[in-house]
């Protein structure tokens, strides 16, 4: 059963937890990963782009000129697309990107990345996160405590608006309620700084 220290928001350690080993002993699964990054990021776009054919441009499809007799090339209409301001021929249009994932999968993939996120000693467990107001500085400061720079995750096992308030305006740090937690949201982080309860509460849901 793996297991990893506790600290307190100063730094200091008070003690280590038991980590579920079907969690956070997963073997990391590189290629389901990466389609459960794919799929977030695909379906996290609008598909809303969108181009005019030459059908579409305004303007007149009256031809320019006649077909014969001026010694210039034939030409049909002036929202052809070889024309300035004409229709654009394999432009984007709008579409679905969405991509279905099992939940089975996409829970494999959490898995995988939550135990590479502790093999390479980037998960850091504290043991309560209190502050006494609304203070980025107060919030900035634990996180040096804890030794947590670059991108940061920040994982809650609820909503805390004090804490919230406090760690939006840092660069680099984004903020998740447990279990609403990705692969993406892992990986595309430097560390992870997580709660014991929060802890519990994802091996819970990630048990089920």
């Amino acid at each position: 059963m793996p297991t990893i220290t506790v600290r307190d928001i100063k730094g200091q350690s008070v003690g280590e937890m038991n980590l579920n080993a079907g969690v956070f002993e997963a073997g990391a699964n590189v290629a389901l990963m990466h389609q459960a990054v794919v799929a977030e990021e695909a379906n996290n776009r609008q598909g809303t782009a969108d181009t005019k054919t030459r059908g579409e441009v305004a303007g007149s499809g009256k031809k320019p000129w006649r077909q014969k007799g001026t010694g210039r090339a034939r030409q049909g209409m002036r929202s052809a697309p070889h024309w300035r301001h004409g229709g654009i021929v394999f432009g984007p249009h709008p579409r679905d990107y969405q991509k279905n994932m099992p939940r089975k999968m996409r829970r494999a993939a959490v898995k995988s990345a939550l135990t590479a996120k502790l093999t390479d000693g980037e998960m850091i467990v504290v043991d309560s996160i209190a502050l006494e107001g609304i203070s980025s500085r107060q919030m900035a400061g634990i996180l040096d405590n804890l030794e947590a720079s670059g991108r940061i995750l920040l994982a809650l096992e609820e909503r805390n608006d004090t804490i919230i308030k406090s760690a939006r305006n840092i660069a680099g740090v984004h903020l998740r309620i447990i279990p609403n937690l990705s692969a993406r949201d892992i990986l595309n982080c430097d560390f992870i700084v997580i709660t014991k309860g929060a802890v519990q509460k994802l091996e819970e849901a990630l048990s089920k």
